[in-house]
C-alpha cells in the first residue's frame, strides 16, 4: 500500500470542520500540545502525518464510542495502560 499523507491545508480544514483549537486538536489525536499539532500544519518544513497517526484520527472520526472502546480494551489486553484524561 502506498501512502501519501494529507497536506497541511487538508489537516487545517479537518481541525476547522471539527471546530477545535490547536490545543484541542492536539488532545484529540493525543499529541503533546498545540505546538505539536502546528508542526503538522505550518512552518517552514511541516511534518508529514504518519500513516498510523492518520489512521487513529480517521478511526476517531468514523467509529462509534463502543467500537473505539473495543480497540482501547484490546490495547490494554496487549499490555498498555490507559487513563481517561
Amino acid at each position: 500500500m502506498k501512502y501519501t499523507p494529507p497536506t497541511t491545508n487538508d489537516l487545517q480544514a479537518i481541525r476547522k470542520e471539527l471546530g477545535l483549537t490547536q490545543s484541542e486538536m492536539a488532545d484529540y489525536i493525543h499529541v503533546a500540545g498545540g505546538q505539536q499539532w502546528r508542526k503538522y500544519t505550518g512552518g517552514k518544513n511541516p511534518r508529514q502525518m504518519s500513516f498510523h497517526m492518520l489512521f487513529f484520527l480517521s478511526a476517531k472520526l468514523c467509529l462509534e464510542t463502543d467500537e473505539l472502546d473495543r480497540v482501547y480494551k484490546k490495547m490494554v489486553e496487549l499490555g498498555a495502560s490507559l487513563e481517561s484524561g
